[in-house]
C-alpha cells in the first residue's frame, strides 16, 4: 500500500479534501433558513460524530481480535483508534455546545442523545487512562480490551437514541427520522466533509500503526540483546 498510496500522497489528499469541504461548508451550501449561519457547524458536527462512532466500532474489532488471538498488531490496532477516536469525540462534545447556545438557548441540556454521546467520550477517556496508568503492559491491554468491548453497547444506543425517545437534539439525518431530509447541496456538504474526516483519520491510523511497528521492533531487539547478554 506504501508503494501504491504513500504517505505523503495521502496527506496531500487530505489536505486538499479537507480545503474543498471548508469551500462547500461556507461557499456553497446554502443558509438554513431558521438557524442562519451557525447551523454551518452541523458539518463538522455530524462528520466528526460518524467517524468517531467509527472509531470506537474498530477499537470493538481490535479489542476482540486481541483477547482471541493475543497479536499485539490488534492491540495496536485498537489503541490507535481509540487515540484518533477521542480528538473526533471531544470535536463532537466541543461544537455540540457552540451549535445549541444560539438554537436552544442553553449551552448543553441533558437529553439522551447528548448525554450517551458524553459517556461514549468517557468511554474514550476510560481505555486511553487504563492503557496510560496501569503498571504492567499485558494487563493494562486486556483491561482496555475488555472497556472496548464491553463500551461498544453504547454505540448503537446512542446512534438510535432520537428514535426511541423525544430528545432535543435534530432529527437524523441518515437512515430515516421525520425531518430529515436536506437540501442537496447540504447532502453534499457533509458527505465531503465526512469524507475528509475518514481520510484523515485514516492517515493518522496509518501513522500510528507504523510507530507501533517500529516500537514492536525495538522492543524486540532489546529482549534480543538482554537475552545474549545474560547468554
Amino acid at each position: 500500500m506504501s508503494k501504491l498510496f504513500p504517505p505523503r500522497l495521502h496527506l496531500a489528499v487530505t489536505f486538499v479534501w479537507l480545503v474543498v469541504a471548508l469551500y462547500l461548508i461556507f461557499m456553497y451550501a446554502p443558509q438554513e433558513a431558521t438557524m442562519g449561519e451557525v447551523q454551518r457547524i452541523f458539518y463538522v458536527h455530524v462528520a466528526s460524530a460518524w467517524t468517531a462512532l467509527i472509531a470506537y466500532f474498530l477499537i470493538f474489532l481490535g479489542s476482540i481480535a486481541y483477547l482471541w488471538k493475543r497479536r499485539e498488531g490488534a492491540d495496536a490496532f485498537a489503541y490507535g483508534a481509540a487515540e484518533v477516536g477521542f480528538i473526533y469525540c471531544t470535536c463532537v462534545i466541543v461544537t455540540g455546545p457552540l451549535w445549541a447556545k444560539p438554537v436552544w438557548g442553553i449551552w448543553w441540556t441533558w437529553d439522551a442523545r447528548l448525554t450517551l454521546t458524553f459517556v461514549l467520550w468517557l468511554l474514550f477517556v476510560a481505555y486511553l487512562m487504563l492503557r496510560s496508568y496501569v503498571i504492567n503492559p499485558g494487563r493494562s491491554a486486556v483491561l482496555a480490551a475488555v472497556v472496548g468491548i464491553i463500551g461498544f453497547v453504547d454505540v448503537p444506543i446512542d446512534y438510535m437514541a432520537i428514535r426511541w425517545w423525544r430528545t432535543q437534539h435534530p432529527s437524523p439525518v441518515i437512515a430515516g427520522g421525520e425531518g430529515s431530509g436536506l437540501d442537496p447541496r447540504m447532502w453534499v456538504a457533509l458527505l465531503v466533509t465526512w469524507g475528509a474526516f475518514l481520510c484523515l483519520f485514516a492517515y493518522l491510523m496509518r501513522q500510528y500503526m507504523g510507530l507501533a511497528g517500529l516500537r514492536r521492533e525495538v522492543n524486540q531487539l532489546r529482549r534480543l540483546r538482554k537475552t545474549s547478554q545474560e547468554a
